[in-house]
């Protein structure tokens, strides 16, 4: 394997030189540098990891903390995931994964220049990890939007658009008996910030409207997707749209109202906020606002590397929801 010495030899310069080439730390002719990086193309050389993040004062890895907490659909969280790495690969950075969720972790990678720049996902309304992450040297961006978001980085899906989407596709077929069969109890408890967004959508579209509507939370199991529907179908009979934010529980809950004898979409129509390929998998497709994560993970690599170059501010990006009808929802039954 070649090394640096070897370089330089070939190149007819001094090993430093070769590393200032690399590092970009002082001007180099042209004529010098050009030789050096023929040297490094004919002899395949491959600056140690670890040297040249000593040289360029970079690591080239950006830590992902996406938490694996109760009631999160890792399924729709490793799609963020892919979006993630897939982009960083891109730009030459690897990805370094924290699956937990205390600040002491956070700290510890920060604080040993093990990374980069940071992104976190699973943001909370008033979340306990953000003044840390505020007092870190390394860029970071958050997946999702804290209450107060200034001064911080953010992408995220539009929630509170995408339950105002979904509700007005209803109203939009004539119905007046709405529901939301949402997130489960421990996020809501946690006030994710995905889950409350998406309740201002829902509850706001339904008030401006005067229609009448009801809230369910579902636990993301198949228990939880026919509680959820019993209660509503108890609470409220005559409902004939409903809105699913559910990944786990949206198989179920098309199953038990089959079972309870409301039949999709001539009983009741049905609008889910899932990404495309959970809508696609259900029994019959279902018209859906998508929830692009891998689209919002890429986005997050984008504002990191614009963060790392120096001159991009702090800004907030929140991308548009999409709604596609594949035929579940249909004019309100008279």
């Amino acid at each position: 394997m070649a090394t640096i010495d070897d370089v330089a030899k070939t190149a007819g310069v001094s090993a430093s030189t070769v590393s200032y080439v690399l590092s970009g730390k002082r001007p180099i002719s042209a004529a010098t540098r050009h030789r050096v990086e023929r040297a490094i193309e004919q002899l395949g050389y491959r600056p140690h990891a670890g040297a040249r993040a000593l040289a360029s004062a970079r690591t080239n890895v950006i830590a992902l903390m996406a938490p694996l907490r109760v009631g999160v659909n890792v399924g729709v969280i490793m799609q963020f995931v892919a979006g993630v790495v897939t982009s960083a690969r891109a730009v030459d950075h690897d990805v370094l994964l924290l699956t937990q969720d205390d600040t002491m972790g956070l700290d510890r990678v920060a604080s040993g220049s093990m990374v980069d720049a940071l992104v976190m996902m699973d943001v909370e309304d008033d979340d306990p990890r953000i003044p840390v992450l505020v007092g870190l040297k390394q860029p970071t961006v958050l997946i999702g939007l804290p209450r107060d978001p200034a001064g911080l980085s953010c992408v995220d899906l539009d929630f509170e658009a995408a339950g105002r989407t979904a509700v007005r596709h209803l109203l939009d077929q004539g119905h007046r008996h709405v529901a939301l069969i949402g997130s489960p109890p421990a996020v809501l408890e946690r006030h994710t910030s995905y889950a409350e967004r998406m309740l201002r959508g829902f509850t706001t579209a339904c008030e401006q409207a005067g229609a009448t509507y009801a809230i369910e939370p579902a636990e993301s199991s198949v228990a939880g997707a026919y509680d959820a529907v019993d209660r509503l179908l108890d609470a409220m009979p005559g409902v004939t749209g409903v809105v699913v934010h559910n990944e786990v529980a949206l198989p179920h809950v098309l199953a038990h109202l089959r079972e309870r004898g409301k039949s999709v979409p001539e009983d009741v129509s049905v609008v889910a906020v899932c990404p495309t390929d959970v809508a696609l998998a259900m029994q019959s497709p279902v018209t859906s606002v998508d929830i692009p994560a891998e689209a919002i993970g890429r986005v997050a690599v984008e504002m990191v590397v614009a963060r790392l170059g120096g001159d991009q501010p702090a800004e907030t990006r929140l991308l548009a929801p999409v709604l596609t009808d594949r035929g579940s929802t249909r004019r309100a039954p008279r």
